[in-house]
């Protein structure tokens, strides 16, 4: 297979030097029928692909250099199994493809430099949460925004239940079993004296999950966890949790009796004001920077402070596009069109200058902006 679906961002072909770079966006279906018409939409795009490739670079290395996008046209069960949004990146060595769980624009464009800003976004704890469904004996995990939410596939050979965590582990008066049940699988009843036991096995399955959701999806995602279940299980979770993403206010009920759509509304009424309040202090610090000469909206001073590593953080306008680039040996910035095939995006420039000395960067709409500019910098000193 000419291309590899990745989960996690940034991914190391952004860091690549050798152009040229294609970058792809298009937003699809999950359901039948309405996913039937996700691949003639990208049949077009990679035609619009094609016809800036064309313009400059002959018909064997164009061909190469496509052979991902063309298989992947044709791959029947990617376009069954799609979310919100599709990324696909490429470059002649490397292809990569994003699931996205948000809606992105329809959007091409073969340039010195990857188009990432929407990714930065999808990816954005700003932006993005991670829900764990507990109960006793079993758990789910799911990934969502403002825009999306779905449930996380995880591994075949993960363990999920207690007793496929716990095993012969299971404390044994709690194992007497009875008939009953669907699908020829075996209950398990607890008796009158077997309450502490029954609390001892969930202890150590609840252990088991938190270690597993912290060094699994915590810790590469950072992203801010929010626990769904019965309030029983709430305070006995957080008591023995070490995970630093697991927010306190959490939802109460049991995560099986809720339907998608109710979680995801259930889960921005949480994470909407924490947002929200990011961003207030996010804008009150750049606020501050720039009364200090520690921060710029200027585009010229801030390219240049990213390319002396001065830029802690930068803040981009999303969906705004100023046409030109960075000169990455000097720092300076070079005005474009947008159809020139070695310009792409100033912004978008200067969040992979300032991911590749170590800022963060983040993509906010339009009215959450401090600035007018569409970029908004604070330094490092």
């Amino acid at each position: 297979m000419a291309y590899e679906i990745v989960n996690s961002f940034p991914n190391d072909i952004i860091y690549q030097e050798e152009g040229p770079f294609i970058s792809l966006y298009q937003p699809t279906h999950r359901h039948f029928p309405e996913n039937r018409q996700d691949p003639i939409m990208f049949k077009n795009l990679i035609r619009v692909i094609e016809n800036s490739l064309r313009q400059k670079y002959e018909k064997d290395f164009v061909i190469s250099i496509m052979k991902p996008f063309y298989e992947l046209e044709k791959d029947e069960y990617f376009w069954n199994n799609t979310s919100e949004g599709i990324a696909v990146l490429a470059s002649k060595d490397k292809c990569i493809i994003y699931n996205l769980q948000g809606i992105v624009k329809k959007f091409t464009t073969v340039a010195n430099s990857f188009h990432i800003k929407p990714l930065i976004k999808a990816f954005q704890s700003m932006e993005s949460y991670q829900l764990l469904g507990l109960s006793r004996t079993n758990f789910t995990l799911y990934q969502g925004n403002r825009n999306g939410f779905s449930e996380i596939v995880l591994p075949l050979d993960t363990p999920r239940t207690l007793e496929e965590v716990l095993g012969k582990q299971l404390t044994d008066p709690y194992l007497a079993s009875g008939s009953g049940g669907t699908g020829g699988h075996t209950v398990y009843h607890g008796h009158g004296g077997a309450k502490p036991e029954i609390d001892n096995d969930t202890e150590k399955y609840f252990r088991y999950v938190d270690h597993f959701v912290m060094e699994n999806y915590s810790k590469p995602s950072k992203l801010p966890l929010i626990l769904v279940s019965l309030m029983e299980y709430h305070t006995e979770f957080k008591n023995i949790s070490s995970n630093p993403y697991l927010i306190e206010e959490g939802i109460h009920n049991s995560y099986d009796s809720l339907k998608i759509d109710e979680l995801k509304t259930k889960a921005l009424e949480i994470i909407k004001p924490i947002n929200l309040k990011k961003i207030q202090i996010l804008a009150e610090s750049y606020k501050k920077a720039e009364a200090e000469s520690l921060g710029s909206s200027d585009l010229v001073q801030v390219a240049k402070a990213a390319f002396d590593s001065r830029v802690e953080t930068i803040l981009l306008e999303e969906n705004r596009i100023v046409p030109g680039k960075i000169d990455y040996d000097t720092g300076t910035l070079i005005p474009g069109a947008r159809n020139d095939l070695d310009c792409d995006d100033i912004l978008d420039d200067l969040a992979e200058l300032t991911f590749m000395r170590k800022g963060n960067v983040l993509v906010l709409p339009k009215d959450k902006m401090p600035s007018t500019t569409g970029v908004a910098a604070i330094y490092r000193y």
